[in-house]
């Protein structure tokens, strides 16, 4: 093994370096912060000055920074991670950036004999503190390998999803569902606000049987989007979920327009929902 670094420690990524302190040869951290990279020292990691003093004493180094602009300069800037990185150095970049960025960074790396990683994380501070996050990780075998050990430490589940951008692209999938989710759930509150219901009590409710059912990861068990065949094995499962969900979006959709409510989200569902599960009607 060898020394571990991390750049950037904020709400994410200083529970993702805290369960890295104990690494046997030592973690070595940089924050714009010099007070968070002083409670880091007190508890046993080496302090750097710049990410580049990072980068000569660490072989693996993740980096979880706000932005593009923020990853750019950590990694290439005149105190950059390539200024001081040593050939076969590996930096894991854990921000959720654009899918070019991390091939770009990748390719300026390798003139260095340097590989770079694309690996976005999810799971947010909660799955952080846990060490349960789930790390999406684009690259090559290589540096995967070399990697996996240290983001064993901090997550739940590392996949390797394949070439170096692959693990923002996975991210940006996920991420798609996630936020189009809360939008959702926007739409659901205003529908149950003017039906005169509780809106706390409402999120209660579903917190509660979305951790039973697993929510809308409960569906994604095929592996590709294609139609189903009859003779498939789900398609009688997802058969019976577009009979429910169609029923209760039509019912939904009904309150809606008694309440005069507009529930655009619900009237795409309805109008998607079997295509999406894969068991379109004849002629829809």
């Amino acid at each position: 093994m060898s020394a571990v670094g991390f750049v950037g420690l904020g709400q994410i990524g200083a529970p993702m370096a805290r369960k890295l302190v104990d690494w046997p040869d030592g973690l070595v951290v940089h924050d714009v912060r010099p007070e968070v990279v002083a409670r880091f020292a007190d508890g046993g990691a080496r302090a750097a000055s710049s990410p580049r003093e990072v980068a000569k004493h660490a072989e693996v180094i993740s980096v979880m920074v706000r932005d593009d602009a923020q990853v750019e300069e950590v990694v290439c800037g005149p105190d950059g991670l390539l200024a001081g990185a040593s050939e076969g150095a590996v930096v894991a970049i854990h921000s959720t950036i654009g899918e070019n960025t991390a091939p770009r960074l990748a390719e300026l790396a390798a003139l260095r004999g340097v590989s770079v990683v694309d690996a976005p994380v999810s799971g947010g501070a909660v799955g952080a503190d846990q060490a349960n996050l789930a790390v999406m990780v684009g690259g090559t075998e290589e540096a995967f390998t070399r990697c996996k050990a240290a983001f064993e430490r901090w997550a739940g589940l590392v996949v390797h999803a394949g070439e170096v951008g692959a693990g923002t692209r996975c991210k940006l999938a996920r991420n798609l569902l996630h936020f189009v989710a809360f939008t959702a759930a926007g739409e659901a509150q205003r529908l149950a606000e003017a039906a005169g219901l509780d809106l706390r009590e409402l999120g209660e409710i579903v917190r509660h049987t979305d951790a039973i059912t697993g929510g809308p990861g409960a569906i994604m068990l095929r592996g590709e989007t294609e139609q189903l065949s009859t003779s498939d094995n789900w398609y009688p499962i997802f058969s019976n979920v577009r009979d429910l969900g169609e029923k209760d979006l039509a019912l939904a959709l009904q309150l809606g327009e008694r309440l005069g409510v507009e529930l655009p989200l619900g009237e795409r569902a309805l109008r998607d929902l079997a295509a999406a599960l894969g068991v379109a009607r004849e002629g829809s």
